[in-house]
């Protein structure tokens, strides 16, 4: 579908509903397994298969990372709160009802600030609630081609975050769910992993015109996995919107599934309302009562978030926004960036080199294993090692990088690899003038077409004389002895 002219008429609405796995060893109402993966229906019990006669008994665990995360978020946090059962009929959903909390949840109000295009946007959030996980449908999984249900993340505990429809673009809703992200991985409340789902989002989206201050009715995006086809699904509901109001066509309430394949959204059902559920009260369950006690243990444990932090290492280290914002994105980055600087002693000039570490080789190395920092087998105590050979001269920067790689997927110590692997770096001005000399020797025309002007053959010449030293040269003795050579190229 093509972009309208009329387009840029139309103001578009953004509120996410955001479903964020709490890291509990255990379910929100039975003591089975929240790992991900097992084989289908294995972490199950009568509870979160929903069998006859069986009672929930709440995870107080879940409770105390609710209150964790709506203090960060500047929420008010209510002193009772109530569970209710929302009523539908999936597959996927043992009992015919999620527990839920609908009318009375635990933390009301908040919000967080985002910064798109160099403007900050306080973002307001509606409320927080408690609720448990349905399972999984399963298609094409069995010879016949007939479709099951795995309900090992039934009984899941999620905390559902809904924010205020504040967000004004898809560029507002993608930095809005990677500062949220961001925050609750610094609080060590979900895992922000995206693919196996345990950080997912609703996008409820809709158009009016601009000046206009009624809101058009929305479609909600559902589940969407990805910072990407959120971003990509946003901005086709936007122009599909947009195209059947400038046509006179009624935009409908529906819950829309977007096909990354296709690059589009389609209808999924239409959208229910909330009387649509018949929610009431959870019958098998009291109150969630949060003493003043608990809210002040969590407050206690809250850390450092993400835009304090940011800040702190631009004004007292002197690292870039994008460098500080890459470092906090992920708590992980974050904490081992801390103890590696720690390590080198701190100060600008060290952060500064641990960062770029950090933002450079050990992120490529992260992407290609799907390795967090914390199961990386280089710590920072030994990243700060190889920095130090590396400052000393022992290694040059090939060498660095081959000490990195070795250390991040095995592990081991540093100085005994340079000396095992053979990577010290050779400094001996007469090896590497016997290899610069030798490298002139052998390419003659590009000798003198560097003296006739052509100086960026200076590169080549360094990567010859490199080679020949097998990638270990100093690199500052290899330059200055090229230039002496070659007249100052």
């Amino acid at each position: 579908m093509t972009r309208t002219v009329a387009a840029s008429d139309y103001q578009v609405v953004i509120g996410l509903e955001v479903h964020a796995q709490l890291l509990t060893l255990t379910k929100i109402f039975c003591g089975c397994s929240t790992g991900f993966g097992g084989a289908p229906n294995s972490h199950v019990c009568p509870i979160c298969l929903g069998l006859p006669g069986v009672l929930p008994a709440l995870n107080a665990r879940v409770v105390e990372l609710a209150v964790k995360t709506g203090l960060a978020l500047g929420c008010a946090i209510q002193p009772v709160s109530v569970f209710s059962r929302k009523n539908y009929f999936y597959p996927d959903l043992p009992k015919g009802y999620q527990i839920s909390q609908y009318e009375l949840p635990i933390c009301l109000g908040g919000g967080l600030a985002i910064t798109v295009d160099g403007r900050e946007k306080f973002i307001r959030l509606t409320r927080i609630h408690m609720e448990e996980d349905a399972g999984k449908n399963l298609h094409d999984v069995a010879a016949d081609g007939s479709s099951g249900v795995d309900l090992n993340r039934a009984g899941v505990p999620l905390l559902e975050i809904v924010s205020e429809p504040d967000l004004r673009s898809a560029d507002e809703a993608v930095e809005y769910l990677k500062a949220l992200r961001a925050i609750l991985l610094a609080l060590g409340v979900n895992d922000g992993n995206l693919e196996e789902g345990s950080f997912r989002c609703d996008a409820n989206v809709s158009v009016m015109r601009k000046g206009a201050t009624q809101y058009g009715t929305r479609a909600e995006l559902k589940n969407m996995n990805s910072f990407r086809y959120l971003k990509q699904a946003v901005e086709y509901e936007v122009r599909r919107q947009v195209a059947l109001v400038e046509t006179g066509q009624p935009v409908v309430q529906e819950t829309r599934l977007y096909d990354p394949a296709r690059g589009e959204t389609r209808s999924m059902r239409s959208k229910e309302e909330a009387h649509d559920y018949r929610y009431f009260p959870e019958p098998d369950l009291p109150p969630v009562r949060v003493g003043e006690a608990l809210v002040a243990r969590m407050r206690a444990e809250q850390p450092e978030l993400p835009r304090a932090r940011a800040a702190r290492y631009q004004g007292s280290l002197g690292l870039s926004a994008q460098d500080a914002g890459v470092l906090v994105g992920d708590g992980g980055l974050a904490d081992f960036f801390d103890a590696a600087l720690s390590a080198r002693g701190g100060g600008a000039e060290a952060a500064k080199k641990v960062a770029n570490w950090l933002i450079g080789e050990l992120s490529r190395l992260a992407n290609e294993t799907g390795l967090p920092p914390r199961a990386w087998k280089l710590t920072p105590a030994r990243l700060a090692e190889v920095l130090g050979l590396l400052d000393a001269g022992t290694v040059n920067g090939a060498g660095a990088k081959l000490l990195v790689e070795e250390l991040f997927r095995h592990g081991g110590d540093p100085a005994e690899l340079v000396r095992r692997r053979g990577l010290a770096q050779v400094s001996d001005e007469g090896a590497i003038e016997a290899a610069v000399d030798a490298v002139l020797a052998a390419s003659p025309a590009e000798v003198e077409r560097h003296r006739s002007g052509k100086k960026d053959l200076t590169g080549f010449f360094v990567g010859q004389v490199m080679k020949a030293l097998k990638g270990k040269g100093n690199p500052g003795v290899v330059n200055a002895l090229l230039k002496k050579k070659l007249g100052g190229g």
